[in-house]
């Protein structure tokens, strides 16, 4: 493994005065390396770019992938689609801004955990759509569009949230996404939750996936990441599934180097290192 450079705090946009920042983790090469865009989980209302820096994303960049860990506005504050506008901002300044620190930008990859895998995947699934573009950040003339997809445990179809019975909604409370909308219940508006939901966003010009989800995760069933690949497949899409083995939410299996060291092989080989 290689040695990691870092930048951080690094203002990729601004919006309504507040700054939104980003870090760097380089590996320390002489050549320009691939790079990922990386989101945080937690529900949308919590979490920061530096949550799981050393053991995951340092890690990533010594397996030789530099990894752009950006924050992003949060809800209750800030709903849908907010969040897709500023990781979107964030390509873009990567695209701008990226070669001046040794990155390649021809071919950028995305890549988040549990909320921020969501995010990762709108914004593979949803290059050039207008409403979901947005006017974050000084670099619109660049391209949002992203060439590869990490995802992990991450919600992929919300209209199949919305249709729990009223005992489930007894037990299981609230779904957590409804918050994302600014809704009291993901029934509520079924059209916007559809529109917002990856699996049904999926198209024959999407890149290719990697989807890795733990087989013992209460929070975010299996099955959505199971159904996510078969409608990717069904497209034709090249997509990959990893299931990891008693392995929960967010759960320390997934930054085992051997896990990590598959991610940045993926990532390199579909961003086009040789």
């Amino acid at each position: 493994m290689t040695g990691v450079r870092t930048e951080y705090d690094v203002c990729y946009a601004k919006v309504d005065g507040v700054e939104l920042r980003l870090d760097i983790y380089r590996p320390d090469v002489a050549h320009d390396v691939p790079v990922v865009v990386y989101l945080h989980g937690g529900s949308w209302a919590r979490g920061d770019k530096r949550d799981n820096a050393v053991e995951r994303l340092e890690r990533t960049a010594m397996n030789g992938v530099a990894v752009a860990s950006a924050n992003y506005r949060l809800v209750p504050e800030h709903i849908y689609p907010a969040q897709i506008h500023d990781v979107k901002a964030a390509v873009r300044w990567l695209r701008a801004n990226g070669t001046a620190r040794g990155l390649a930008t021809g071919k950028v990859g995305i890549w988040g955990a549990s909320a921020g895998g969501y995010l990762a995947t709108m914004t593979g699934l949803t290059a050039g759509d207008d409403e979901l573009e947005g006017t974050v950040g000084d670099h619109l003339d660049q391209s949002s569009t992203v060439q590869a997809v990490v995802t992990w445990f991450s919600h992929h179809d919300f209209v199949t949230m919305s249709r729990q019975s009223p005992l489930e909604r007894r037990l299981r409370g609230t779904p957590i996404a409804a918050a994302l909308f600014g809704l009291d219940e993901i029934a509520q508006d079924n059209a916007l939750v559809r529109n917002a939901s990856p699996v049904r966003r999926i198209h024959a010009g999407a890149p290719p996936f990697l989807i890795a989800h733990g087989d013992c995760d209460h929070i975010v069933w299996t099955s959505e990441s199971a159904n996510m690949l078969a409608a990717l497949s069904r497209e034709g899409i090249d997509a990959t599934f990893c299931l990891l083995a008693a392995a929960g939410h967010e759960d320390p299996k997934f930054d085992r180097p051997s896990n990590l060291a598959m991610t940045a092989a993926w990532l390199k080989a579909k961003l086009g290192e040789e």
